[in-house]
């Protein structure tokens, strides 16, 4: 590829527009109630205050990750297409207007848009109608300086603030945001799990999800609340336990032949045998867990249990040779769960867990790569709007294709957003001209008839 010679640059086209995706997308997010739910629920003492949020909504699409980068709405001809667009310093007074009431307030607009996304596109919560995944975690958003409120070293040794996220999957289908929380940097992973969990089971049922709702966590959530809150749901739950003094002698009293060999990142097809050869084994047993309670809130459930053969030394001089070694040594990795799920599926199913994280690096990646106000409900308000933006382009990619229905959030963003546009005008109607040869065209076109549909 070589630069045409002689070229110049201007900045001089009122007419162009650099994220054409947005005029759709956002369509899209009204199709849903987004602006007639912000006027309706927010209470912000702020004129315009659903407008403005509408608008930090519009520019985290658009790339926007920080206060100042809300300007991005403000170039070419975006106000001949979005009417209301507002100056970063306005909508960061908006933003540091808000209590933690008014936080809760976007909560509740966050589980009606997303039922109004789900309705306008099935594909979002596709095989959600037999099971479904409630998946918590946190993440320390690490910041710098002494002006942000909240802001301390965490349990991974990091200054910052902490996010606690709840995704809603399906075997079958991309994770959206059900529930969010942004807590002191000091907060323990548990702390408040019970009342997230409660709260992002309540939105998938609101978003239609009609079959079984599973809640899956790691060791950090090994809690009677947070157990308790997924059974008063009527929720299973596959959470993670510690390795204490029960656990480990509930392991040892598992009887060597019920474990049994499961198909593992490294594991072998026997065809003679017609087994995996694998040094991963599952087993199972009947558990009460939280004996320190009273009795009325110990959990009585399955303590399914992964052992993994621990390699050292001696036992790999020993393969080495075709010897097999003295002594196997283990490691166990338990969870406790009242599904009905066979001990290997459920292993497999709680594995599965891990997909929270690809949620946490999108948003991370996007825009919360920073905690961009000194106030902590500034940035607790920049964290439920982000969540709300991440299921809003989650949905726009369920509307593209079925590829782009799994795709990260820079994919589609690149592809289906951030579109050049020029704006021209054809029996007193606007309409945009978009490059010529788009690669993604057709998911592009697919986005705008479901939002442009009645």
């Amino acid at each position: 590829m070589h630069t045409v010679p002689r070229v110049s640059a201007v900045f001089d086209d009122p007419n162009l527009i650099g994220s054409a995706g947005l005029v759709p997308v956002m369509r899209l997010a009204e199709n849903a109630g987004l602006h007639e739910l912000l006027e309706k629920q927010l209470s912000v003492p702020c004129p315009n205050s659903g407008l403005k949020a509408a608008g930090v909504v519009a520019g985290m699409l658009a790339g926007a990750d920080s206060i100042d980068d809300l300007d991005v709405l403000r170039h070419g001809g975006m106000r001949k297409v979005f009417t209301g667009v507002r100056a970063p310093s306005t909508l960061g007074t908006f933003l540091r207007a808000f209590t933690f009431g008014h936080v809760r307030q976007l909560d509740a607009v966050h589980t009606r848009v997303l039922a109004g996304l789900a309705g306008s596109v099935p594909r979002l919560l596709a095989g959600a109608e037999t099971l479904a995944f409630v998946d918590i975690d946190d993440t320390i958003r690490q910041v710098h300086g002494y002006a942000k409120q909240g802001a301390a070293y965490g349990y991974s040794g990091v200054k910052g603030l902490n996010a606690q996220v709840a995704a809603l999957s399906s075997p079958t289908c991309a994770p959206v945001i059900a529930a969010s929380r942004l807590r002191k940097g000091n907060a323990v992973s548990g702390h408040g799990a019970d009342r997230l969990v409660a709260d992002a089971i309540a939105t998938a049922h609101a978003a239609g999800v009609s079959g079984q709702v599973m809640v899956r966590a790691d060791s950090g959530y090994y809690r009677q609340d947070v157990i308790a809150a997924a059974v008063r749901a009527k929720a299973w739950f596959s959470v993670t336990v510690r390795m204490n003094p029960s656990v480990r002698q509930a392991i040892a009293a598992i009887p060597e032949q019920a474990w049994t060999p499961i198909r593992y990142p490294r594991a072998i097809w026997d065809a003679e045998e017609q087994r995996w050869i694998s040094e991963a084994q599952v087993a199972e047993a009947s558990f009460t867990a939280f004996t320190s309670h009273p009795k009325s809130r110990r959990v009585t459930c399955r303590l399914v249990v992964r052992r993994v053969e621990r390699l050292n030394k001696a036992t790999i001089a020993a393969a080495d040779a075709g010897q097999d070694p003295l002594l196997t040594l283990w490691r166990h990795h338990g969870f406790v769960t009242n599904s009905a799920l066979t001990a290997v599926t459920a292993d497999e199913t709680h594995r599965d867990h891990a997909i929270i994280e690809q949620v946490i690096a999108e948003l991370k990646d996007g825009p919360l790569a920073h905690a961009p106000s000194g106030k902590f409900t500034a940035n607790a308000a920049w964290l439920a709007l982000a969540c709300l933006t991440f299921n809003l382009l989650r949905a726009a990619g369920a509307a593209a294709s079925a590829r782009h229905a799994k795709a990260r959030w820079a994919t589609l963003r690149t592809q289906l957003v951030t579109v050049p546009a020029r704006i021209a005008y054809s029996a007193r109607r606007l309409v945009l001209h978009l490059p010529t040869d788009w690669p993604w065209a057709p998911a592009w076109e697919d986005v705008w008839t479901t939002a442009t549909t009645p």
